[in-house]
């Protein structure tokens, strides 16, 4: 996958905020700053590359083009900005809402949005369920809780056609890969032993 430079610079500069900024506490560990690239970067940007390269792992790709308005797309519990920063500088045409109640975490958010000059990409500091978002054409979590209880606060905020779109390590969602209201991609990030997966699931009630 060929991102453009300025894309690139973007994404560097989100993970030396990430790594490099303390004024708003800890926003990751220790262990986790020497691999923010190639594991929390990298895993952002899977919903990015099934979309572009992988069409069939996101079963509602057809929104990307069935419209002319931007796309709303609200990640819940984004906490210090993973996948949500990532997938805003890689589609700056999609509209993204970071939902986030922990008051730190909204600061640095805010914080680097400015920094990066990210104009698609709006700060929620609330629970998902309190935000107000409504209508939404993706929702994103990131390891959040287990895959049922995210997609039951995701679906009602979702329009009819929208998809729900959440990275999971595999482990934690074989169960479902008889499921046929969902759609798995597995796949490895570098450096690390277990499989990972992507899974969606359109809102068609």
């Amino acid at each position: 996958m060929q991102l453009s430079k300025e894309t690139l610079d973007k994404l560097y500069g989100f993970a030396d905020l990430v790594v490099e900024t303390k004024q708003f506490g800890n926003l990751i560990s220790a262990k986790d700053s020497e691999k923010f690239l190639s594991r929390h970067i990298a895993d952002s940007l899977i919903p990015y590359i099934a979309m572009s390269h992988e069409p069939s792992a996101m079963s509602n790709n057809s929104l990307l083009t069935a419209q002319s308005s931007p796309l709303k797309w609200a990640d819940m519990g984004a906490g210090a900005g993973c996948p949500v920063f990532p997938l805003a500088i890689a589609m700056p045409e999609v509209q993204f809402y970071a939902v986030e109640p922990r008051h730190m975490r909204v600061e640095f958010m805010n914080y680097a949005k400015e920094k990066l000059g990210l104009k698609n990409l709006t700060v929620v500091g609330k629970r998902f369920e309190t935000s107000g978002l409504a209508d939404l054409d993706f929702i994103s979590c990131r390891a959040l809780s287990t895959f049922e209880n995210d997609w039951e606060r995701a679906q009602p905020a979702l329009k009819k056609g929208g998809l729900f779109v959440t990275l999971k390590s595999f482990n934690s969602i074989s169960h479902l890969e008889n499921d046929p209201a969902v759609n798995i991609w597995k796949y490895k990030l570098p450096n690390e032993e277990q499989d990972y997966a992507l899974v969606t699931r359109g809102n068609n009630d």
